[in-house]
């Protein structure tokens, strides 16, 4: 349904922007040019009646996204993190959407519960408390199992939330077709490959039987990193609308007063944040990719707790040594080896002068590096970084969309925590190892102990496929007078019978 029937839902949101004032104060937080806040304003005001009230007790942009609804308020979750580019005001009002929004009734959520299990509420839980956090797909409660008396967490789906998305998104959809075909330029960031990523990764976080694997699999991956917890799924009581976690008890992330009142370190706090993801995503190749304040609270011990698995990212390894070089690079200030591998992985054109793209990602770099992060302007960075894929004709990736976008949330995470952290410091030690584990011999060797074992796999098999290649030799007449080029199947049947060999050898040997 990506009709012109969106051009309204586009249309009423610009309206609503402007009828409860968030289009001045968004422009305003993100130091927007005065031609750009003069023609929003002058296109919008017409409008401005047609726009959605939303909630008066609200700050204009929270406003306007809670109205809006719940991909709205996914973007403004995201904003929220970065103060540094909307400024400070501003993402303290967007953190209200992170996990504080108006939450359904209590008796709706019983309700919910019981045509999940089949089972009275009373009989599952002990106790049953009101919503004690509310965010933009589900809403969580405080119960007590019956049976055990054990403290969960029990988060259940909004209500008819599946057709509001897929309204959102249609309209999304439609933005991003007619904006690639009013502005060709745009097509190198893949506007409509973008939204149709972001909506593979809602619909799954709309089936809390797929975030309680999530949360499993992320639980095994993590449980021996020092300093970071887990909760883990209660499978007979999780569903497709409904999922039980252990209870996490601790400090909110987000609430630096509490932070500091309960005696925790906020930047032995804000490095540990950063290094942890990098840690999940270099390591294992699978991350939170949802770890804003309102899914970090902080135990009494320290450690950090994580919540929330609807969001997560996977990359695969290739990918992660990509991604390890590339930082290496910056970190090391080697801008010419940034520049090759960016050109190996094929992330821009080989027509494309490499000197002049290292020289581009030097003039990126350089400013971050023995600064003080207070004096960085993260939004005129990410303006330049943007003119630079830009001008070299760097495509969107999409399978690196949620990493990166994960990366600026943690970076805003850290830097609330400790805005003087500066990231490239604190990524070193774990880039670093990381190179040192993947990259060098030990890697190697590594790499070819997986290779023999693939090859031995097809040993079994050799037997039949070399008798057919060779029934199918005899049988064939080729055309004369070319016998090196009929032998040539065969060489290579041949070739993997020798390569299967030798991998064999190598596997048994390593």
């Amino acid at each position: 349904m990506r009709g012109p029937h969106n051009i309204w839902r586009l249309i009423r949101t610009g309206a609503t922007f402007e009828r409860t004032g968030a289009m001045r104060v968004v422009l305003e937080a993100m130091r927007a040019p005065p031609h750009l806040r003069l023609a929003a304003r002058v296109l919008g005001w017409p409008f401005k009646w047609l726009g959605l009230k939303g909630d008066p007790a609200l700050p204009p942009a929270t406003r306007a996204l809670t109205a809006l609804g719940p991909a709205y308020i996914k973007f403004g979750q995201i904003l929220s993190t970065r103060p540094d580019v909307v400024g400070d005001e501003l993402a303290v009002q967007l953190r209200v959407l992170q996990d504080q929004l108006p939450p359904f009734p209590t008796d709706v959520a019983r309700r919910m519960i019981e045509e999940e299990f089949e089972i009275p509420v009373d009989r599952l839980f002990s106790e049953f408390s009101d919503a004690i956090a509310a965010a933009s797909i589900a809403q969580v409660h405080k119960a007590r199992l019956a049976d055990t008396g054990e403290e969960v967490a029990v988060k259940v789906l909004r209500p008819r939330i599946m057709q509001a998305f897929r309204k959102d998104i249609d309209a999304f959809y439609f933005a991003a077709g007619m904006i690639e075909f009013l502005l060709p330029a745009t097509r190198r960031l893949r506007p409509t490959d973008v939204i149709a990523h972001f909506e593979s990764v809602v619909m799954g976080e709309l089936d809390m039987r797929l975030e309680s694997a999530a949360a499993a699999e992320f639980a095994a991956n993590t449980r021996e990193d020092e300093g970071f917890q887990v909760p883990a799924p209660h499978w007979f009581l999780s569903g497709r609308n409904v999922m039980t976690l252990g209870w996490a008890e601790g400090v909110p992330l987000g609430d630096n007063a509490a932070l500091d009142a309960a005696g925790h370190d906020r930047r032995v706090l804000g490095e540990r944040v950063l290094q942890l993801f990098l840690r999940h995503a270099l390591r294992d190749g699978y991350f939170h990719a949802d770890m804003h304040q309102g899914n970090l609270k902080v135990a009494a011990n320290g450690d950090i707790l994580a919540v929330d698995f609807g969001i997560m990212g996977r990359i695969d390894e290739y990918t992660r040594r990509v991604y390890a070089e590339i930082l290496y690079g910056f970190i090391r200030k080697d801008y010419r080896r940034v520049a090759e591998v960016h050109f190996e992985a094929g992330y821009v054109p080989a027509d494309r002068d490499i000197d002049e793209f290292a020289r581009a990602l030097r003039s990126v770099g350089e400013p971050i590096f023995d600064m003080d992060a207070t004096r960085i302007s993260m939004a005129r960075l990410l303006s330049y970084l943007f003119e630079v894929t830009e001008r070299f004709g760097m495509e969107t990736r999409t399978e690196l969309i949620l990493l990166q976008r994960t990366m600026v949330v943690v970076e805003g995470v850290a830097r609330s925590l400790n805005p003087s952290i500066n990231i490239w410091q604190v990524a070193g030690p774990v880039v670093e190892a990381y190179i040192r584990e993947n990259l060098g011999p030990r890697a190697m060797l590594r790499d070819l102990s997986r290779t023999a074992h693939v090859l031995a796999r097809f040993g079994p098999r050799l037997p039949d496929l070399l008798e057919r290649r060779l029934q199918q030799q005899f049988d064939d007449t080729p055309p004369a007078p070319a016998p090196a080029r009929a032998l040539r199947p065969l060489g290579w049947v041949m070739l993997g019978a020798a390569l299967t060999a030798a991998g064999v050898w190598i596997g048994a040997a390593l």
